[in-house]
C-alpha cells in the first residue's frame, strides 16, 4: 500500500498530466520502475480517474449544456445543427478508442516497458513539434466533419501504448488535420470524457470482483488532488496555448526521453 504522500504526488502526476500532451501513464509508470514505488491499487486508479473527469466535466460544462440542448433540438425538429454534428463527431472518434482498447487491452499492457517509454516519449514529440510548424495563419476553429472526427478517433486508438499521450497525439492529428491549438484541445479534451469515464467504469469493474481492502481517506485524497490540479491545468492551458503553442511540452517531452535512454542504456 502506497503512502499518504506517495499518493498525493501521484494524483497530483495524474492530473497535471492527463491534459498536457507529456503523457500521463509514462510519468505514473516512473516511480514504480525507477523508484520502488508499490503499486497504487485499483481504488486509486479509480479515484483519480474520477477525478479527472469531474474536472473536465466541471470546466467544459457550459459546452456540454449546449451540445444536450442543440442534440435534444436536433431530435425534436429533426433536423441537424452543429451541436448536433459535433456530438456525431465525438462520438465517430471515440470509436476507434473502444475497438482497440477492448481487442488489444492485453498487447498495450505488454508494452509497458522503460525503452518502449524513451521511444514514443520521443517520437511523438517530434511528430507533435512538425504538426505544430504546421499550423496556418486561419486554422479551423471546429472539427467540420465526421471524415476528420474519425482520423482523430484513429490517432487515439494508439494512444493505450505508453509513452504515447492521449491529449498529446489527438491534438497533433487535430493541427496536422488543420484546426487551431485551441479547437484541436479544445475537442481533444471533450474526447476524453467518454474514454475516461470508460477506464473508470471498467477498473470499478475489476475492482469489485478482486478481494481488496478500499483505504477511503487516502482515495478521497486522489480523488481531489487530481480533480483540482487537472482543472487548473485545462484552463492554463487552453488559456496559454495560442501564445506559447506546443515547442515547451515538445522540449519537455525530449528531455524527458533523453533521461530515459540514459537510464535505459546504463
Amino acid at each position: 500500500m502506497i503512502e499518504w504522500w506517495q499518493a498525493a504526488l501521484l494524483a497530483l502526476v495524474q492530473g497535471l498530466t492527463e491534459f498536457l500532451p507529456i503523457s500521463s501513464s509514462a510519468h505514473l509508470l516512473l516511480p514504480s520502475m525507477l523508484l520502488g514505488w508499490p503499486d497504487q491499487g485499483l481504488a486509486f486508479d479509480v479515484a483519480v480517474h474520477v477525478g479527472t473527469l469531474a474536472a473536465v466535466i466541471l470546466y467544459f460544462w457550459r459546452d456540454l449544456w449546449t451540445l444536450t440542448r442543440g442534440g435534444w433540438d436536433a431530435l425534436r425538429s429533426r433536423q441537424t445543427n452543429e451541436h448536433s454534428s459535433e456530438i456525431l463527431y465525438l462520438a465517430v472518434a471515440t470509436v476507434p478508442a473502444v475497438i482497440v482498447g477492448f481487442a488489444l487491452n492485453d498487447v498495450m499492457d505488454s508494452l509497458r516497458s522503460l525503452p518502449v517509454i524513451a521511444t514514443t516519449t520521443i517520437v511523438f514529440a517530434l511528430l507533435l513539434a512538425y504538426a505544430d510548424r504546421r499550423v496556418t495563419a486561419s486554422p479551423a476553429e471546429n472539427v467540420g466533419s465526421w471524415r476528420v472526427a474519425l482520423m482523430i478517433g484513429c490517432a487515439q486508438a494508439i494512444a493505450p501504448i505508453p509513452g504515447t499521450s492521449r491529449s498529446g497525439i489527438t491534438i497533433t492529428a487535430g493541427l496536422l488535420l488543420g484546426l487551431s491549438r485551441h479547437a484541436a484541445a479544445r475537442f481533444s479534451f471533450l474526447l476524453s470524457i467518454p474514454i475516461i469515464l470508460g477506464a473508470a467504469l471498467l477498473k470499478v469493474s475489476d475492482l469489485l470482483s478482486a478481494d481488496t481492502t478500499v483505504d477511503l481517506p487516502l482515495v478521497l485524497l486522489g480523488t481531489a488532488i487530481a480533480a483540482i490540479s487537472a482543472y487548473t491545468c485545462i484552463a492554463l492551458f487552453l488559456r496559454l496555448i495560442e501564445a506559447v503553442g506546443m515547442l515547451p511540452f515538445v522540449i519537455y517531452r525530449l528531455l524527458l526521453g533523453a533521461v530515459l535512454c540514459l537510464l535505459w542504456w546504463t
